[in-house]
């Protein structure tokens, strides 16, 4: 294994995105200190981690001795600017409110060396909001990770006005280095993908409300005609109804667009509790 573009990694947030990247990280040979407000948090980050690495040894895919190599340089800490510190890249992975996450960076410039990337995952968040009033501007850059991580290989960074080059390449190496195909996006609302798949998303969930077809049909149609891999009424399951409602109504307001105006359906289901795969229901069983 090569060296690690980043021999440091400190990935803050331990859910489902946190977890995959704390864990593709060290499999790419990186040191991983992975971080949450609560050790019950982050305990069941790492117990994803273990969870995902088990079923690759189950399957043949992955050895024993590489799994206990990956979770062997992960450690796990509540002490967020502990965590930051000594790390040349830190990756936010926290909820997507724009107060916790620019609080976040304010705190960290001032721990981290001046040399130390400062990265957001936000799927679709101004980076510009995100890090204003941050010092070290030029080395803060957008890395939006897919669901699953370690299997999904698009990596999309989002460079702001500020963002240097050689930040960019450094992160856009260290991306190949994850596995992963990494595209340039500018600092825009919802920036390529969130823009689009949100979109398509919506106008899914439409049809299915006016009854054009089934969610099924709707689905197959996309995966079938076009050659999806999931079909946007069930990757919006996976994702989360309120995830992408929240999504949704950020890109209205951003965009003045019609096209992400949130339909009934889904604030009704939203506010059902039916959220999609982690409710148990969305415009699936699970």
């Amino acid at each position: 294994m090569s060296e690690a573009k980043f021999p440091t990694v400190a990935v803050l947030g331990a859910g489902t995105m946190g977890a995959g990247i704390a864990q593709v990280c060290a499999q790419a040979g990186s040191s991983v200190v992975l971080q949450d407000v609560t050790d019950e948090f982050v305990q069941r980050g790492l117990a994803r981690i273990r969870d995902f690495l088990q079923k690759g040894v189950d399957k043949g895919k992955t050895t024993v001795e590489q799994r206990d190599a990956v979770l062997s340089r992960i450690t796990t800490t509540t002490d967020r600017a502990g965590a930051a510190r000594g790390a040349q890249l830190v990756i936010e992975a926290v909820p997507e409110q724009l107060a916790l996450k620019n609080g976040i960076f304010r705190e960290l410039a001032a721990v981290v060396a001046p040399d130390c990337v400062l990265a957001s995952n936000t799927s679709s968040l101004s980076l510009a909001k995100v890090f204003a009033g941050v010092a070290g501007p030029a080395r803060c850059i957008g890395m939006h990770f897919f669901n699953p991580v370690p299997l999904m290989a698009l990596l999309e960074l989002v460079r702001t006005d500020a963002t240097s080059a050689p930040v960019i390449d450094a992160v856009t190496a260290y991306g190949r280095q994850l596995g992963k195909e990494p595209i340039l996006v500018k600092d825009s609302p919802g920036f390529a993908s969130s823009r689009l798949g949100v979109c398509l998303g919506l106008e899914a969930i439409r049809m299915l409300e006016s009854g054009v077809a089934s969610a099924e049909d709707i689905d197959k149609a996309m995966v079938l005609g076009y050659g999806h891999p999931m079909g946007p009424l069930k990757l919006t399951d996976l994702v989360g109804l309120d995830v992408r409602l929240a999504i949704a109504d950020y890109l209205a307001q951003e965009l003045d667009h019609p096209g992400f105006r949130a339909p009934e359906l889904m604030r009704r289901m939203v506010a059902e509790g039916k959220l999609g795969k982690k409710s148990g229901q969305g415009f699936y069983r699970w």
